[in-house]
């Protein structure tokens, strides 16, 4: 691993008629605002292509009240989906669903997703919403993840949420833009986490801090959709303001499939419309010689799995450091690591044996796509048989309201993307971030295990 600093007083960087070479923040914001081009720290009007929220629309409409308007101005570009309290575990959060349903039949707000359909950015992605080249403003801190389909993604506050049901409309600052460069494969028993959390930890929680997040290189276009949707995610805790994957055959087939699936949904029969060549022209990629803020090259060679320690996700060390340390509580999910992949590998990991005595395992899908597709796999049955509990696709117990809120002094290996004090609703309980196969095998081991040695 190497680092390279670019200077921006040197001046941007250009090609050999002059013309001045951009990054892909800037061009995605260039396009959302109706401009030719931008410059670095310019303040642009954009104009989103899909806006998000969640369990927090009914706060964010109290706020959007005070415009003194009876009607949103973009419904046709609005995603709500509940996802961080489902079920509703108490009156308080079932009114609060109750409100966001009359809400989106009053305002006639098509893509709306119930209880049990899944975490938000799973079901955007699943459903082909955001496509590559759009820009997506969410309230909710891991829009980022729209990078890994070549998009646009920050998470804004519910005020400006508010502002863009009012107006359409909202004011960014086009952000500097770090370029992260992994060559090679990565070795087996390495994922795109563990990969997300070294850089994490070498560079710190505020090292992507209001940045756009680039990634190339061999050893992404060697990850899996599911691997890169993990990646991008998980630059919400390096501090970026979005990240970015370039699109290509993968991202493509993927999103493909999605209009399909939900075409077929709405015919009631299967559909052959080919949108192929319409996705693949979207796809908006930075100049070879644009300037970046710092470049970091990673081999993937000089990668191993990876843990943050409680209670800060920049507190990481190899799997080795701290194996053998007694957890009470396993848990498989959340925006960044409950796709198919991911339980794929929890399975591998616990088929024919059992969670250790005095520790429990807990498995929520990311969707219920990611649900019916394992259980169709055996993935499901194969968890179970091991002594897993499988909860509603949701949150979980990520943000600590329910499903999974640890007792006090309790140790939890998660693959979530979060661990400080009280994040899963215990102040004075230690959570552990890894990848889900490492979750898996701790389950079994009743302490950090690494999946090497029990597989």
């Amino acid at each position: 691993m190497d680092r390279h600093f670019s200077s921006q007083q040197m001046g941007q960087a250009g090609d050999e008629r002059g013309q001045v070479a951009r990054t892909f923040a800037q061009k995605a914001l260039a396009r959302a605002a109706g401009l030719d081009s931008v410059e670095v720290g310019e303040v642009v009007d954009v104009r989103p292509d899909v806006v998000l929220s969640h369990d927090n629309t009914a706060a964010i409409r109290e706020t959007w009240l005070q415009f003194g308007q009876e009607r949103i101005v973009i419904p046709q570009k609005l995603a709500i989906t509940l996802d961080h309290a489902v079920p509703a575990p108490t009156t308080r959060h079932a009114q609060n669903h109750a409100e966001i349903r009359a809400f989106v039949r009053e305002q006639g707000i098509r893509h709306f997703f119930e209880v049990g359909r899944g975490i938000c950015h799973q079901v955007l992605s699943e459903e082909a919403l955001v496509l590559p080249g759009q820009m997506i403003l969410g309230a909710d801190s891991h829009t980022p993840h729209f990078g890994w389909l070549g998009a646009f993604g920050a998470g804004v506050g519910r005020s400006e949420v508010a502002a863009l049901w009012a107006t359409g409309e909202l004011w960014l600052r086009v952000p500097e833009s770090v370029r992260i460069v992994l060559e090679g494969e990565l070795p087996k028993g390495v994922t795109a986490k563990d990969f997300a959390l070294r850089i994490i930890g070498d560079w710190g929680a505020d090292g992507g801090l209001y940045a756009s997040v680039e990634f190339s290189g061999s050893g992404l276009e060697a990850m899996s959709v599911d691997s890169r949707m993990a990646l991008a995610n998980m630059m919400a805790e390096f501090g970026a303001k979005s990240s970015y994957i370039p699109p290509d055959g993968k991202t493509v087939a993927y999103l493909h499939e999605g209009l399909l699936r939900r075409r077929t949904r709405k015919s009631g029969a299967a559909s052959t419309d080919d949108r192929l060549p319409e996705i693949e022209e979207m796809g908006v990629f930075p100049d070879e010689d644009a300037a970046y803020r710092a470049t970091y090259r990673y081999s993937s060679d000089e990668l191993e799995p990876t843990v943050a320690c409680p209670h800060t996700v920049d507190n990481v060390a190899p799997l080795s450091a701290v194996a053998g340390t007694e957890v009470q509580q396993a848990f498989i999910g959340t925006c960044t690591n409950g796709r198919l992949e991911d339980i794929a590998e929890a399975a591998a990991v616990v088929q024919g044996r059992q969670v250790a005595v005095g520790t429990r395992l807990l498995v929520i899908p990311a969707s219920s796509l990611v649900l019916q597709e394992a259980m169709r796999r055996g993935y499901i049955q194969a968890l179970i048989a091991a002594g897993a509990a499988i909860g509603t696709p949701g949150c979980g117990p990520c943000m600590g309201n329910h499903m999974g809120v640890p007792a006090t002094g309790e140790v939890t290996i998660a693959s979530a993307n979060r661990n400080f004090r009280g994040r899963m609703g215990t102040r004075d309980a230690e959570v552990y971030l890894a990848s889900p196969a490492v979750v898996a095998a701790s389950a079994v081991a009743g302490r950090i295990a690494d999946p090497r040695d029990i597989v």
